[in-house]
């Protein structure tokens, strides 16, 4: 025998619900079945939405029921956000006395280690301070031999007092100015031992990388003048890296540090990844959202700016929950179909509105009437659509 294919069911269901009514009509036994049609007019009458089937009628739907089931759930707050660097794995390269570019940018996305060389500038102040360091070298040896010729002096009380102080002072202000000049040169990137040594003038300078990680921006080329003020790299790290979520106002109490978080990439469908909450903003943004950051175990392929969806389990609680299969959804509003009765000659279906909760796992958290008592109902849990199907039809058939 050919297998009906399932779109073709509802149907069949109906047209053998009508030959079922048509045949009752002309025997004259209607007060013996409890026919389709008239429950269909019952409903339309006390608006409760119900449909029987005959027993083939139920055996070919192939339906199953099931009992509504106490479930621990877990809420879930959902969040968006990326993975962002540490404040300390993000660093803005600059030039102090600012200059002209004389080497090529770095490419962004390009991999740099500490100390390495990003760029050489030029600038006519680096010569000046390299000068005035130079012939500040010779000073410090000077006044520094006049220092111990004045203090010996002095011991014997041959020069005046007034001779040693300023001889003295004159020392103290020139190793200050020294000690300024070798700061400055730090800063523009001229080693002073190398000056000392070499005892030659550069009008260049170096700008090297503060720490290891990814070029972010490139913003440099050759020929260009950058001042002091300008960014000329942005470095990202990777050795620390943690989630920066969003999450609404709303839920702001249900955040604690510690909680677990599930979460996955965008391209993503498994939420197989996990992190700690370690902090949780007290202030909401201009778009009402509240930062919460959490710390994941290092993990190839996880780079800064990667967008994230994150899943937040924060309590469980028993509730009563369904099949997602058994809920179904009729203009917009969301039910249940269960069993009202069952017999040789007919099984009575009805729907029951509902408020739909969490899902989790397969099952759907939901809220009766206040007048069902969920421990009597016999829920369908299988092909319920089947009958939703059956049901529409015969609404529009009264219609």
């Amino acid at each position: 025998m050919t297998k009906l294919p399932i779109k073709y069911l509802p149907l069949l269901l109906f047209a053998m619900i009508a030959i079922s009514s048509c045949k009752d009509k002309k025997d004259g036994n209607t007060e013996s079945k409890e026919v389709p049609e008239q429950a269909a007019t019952d409903t339309a009458a006390n608006g409760v939405k119900t449909i029987t089937f005959t027993d083939d009628q139920y055996k070919l739907s192939d339906i199953q029921t099931g009992a509504i089931e106490s479930r621990n759930l877990s809420s879930i707050i959902k969040m968006t956000g990326i993975i962002d660097a540490e404040p300390g794995s993000v660093a803005s390269v600059s030039a102090p006395l600012g200059g002209y570019i004389k080497t090529s940018g770095l490419l962004p996305g390009q991999q740099v280690k500490k100390g390495q060389l990003l760029a050489t500038l030029e600038n006519p102040e680096f010569i000046s301070i390299q000068q005035q360091y130079l012939e500040g070298i010779g000073r410090l040896e000077y006044l520094e031999e006049e220092y111990k010729r004045q203090q010996e002096l002095r011991a014997e009380d041959i020069n005046a007092t007034k001779t040693f102080q300023q001889v003295s002072s004159d020392l103290k202000v020139m190793k200050a100015k020294m000690s300024g000049l070798e700061q400055q040169m730090a800063l523009i990137g001229i080693s002073s031992s190398a000056l000392r040594k070499s005892n030659s003038i550069s009008r260049t300078a170096n700008v090297y990388a503060p720490i290891a990680g990814y070029i972010k921006a490139s913003n440099v080329n050759i020929g260009k003048y950058v001042a002091s003020t300008d960014v000329l790299f942005e470095i990202m790290g990777t050795n620390d890296l943690h989630l920066a979520l969003n999450a609404f106002e709303k839920d702001l109490g249900k955040i604690r540090t510690g909680q677990s978080v599930k979460f996955s990439l965008a391209n993503e469908n498994r939420y197989d990844r996990t992190a700690k909450v370690f902090l949780v903003g007290q202030a909401a943004d201009n778009n009402k959202m509240i930062p919460v950051h959490g710390h994941f175990n290092k993990e190839p392929g996880l780079l800064p700016g990667m967008y994230v969806k994150a899943l937040l389990e924060v309590g469980a609680e028993q509730q009563n929950a369904v099949p997602a299969d058994a809920l179904v959804q009729l203009d917009g509003a969301d039910y249940i179909i269960v069993q009202t009765s069952q017999a040789k000659d007919g099984h009575t279906f009805q729907l029951i509105p509902v408020s739909k909760g969490i899902e989790q796992a397969g099952y759907i958290a939901i809220e009766l009437p206040s007048t069902v008592d969920a421990t009597q109902l016999k829920v369908v849990t299988k092909n319920a659509y089947t009958i939703l199907s059956a049901i529409r039809n015969a609404e529009e058939e009264e219609e």
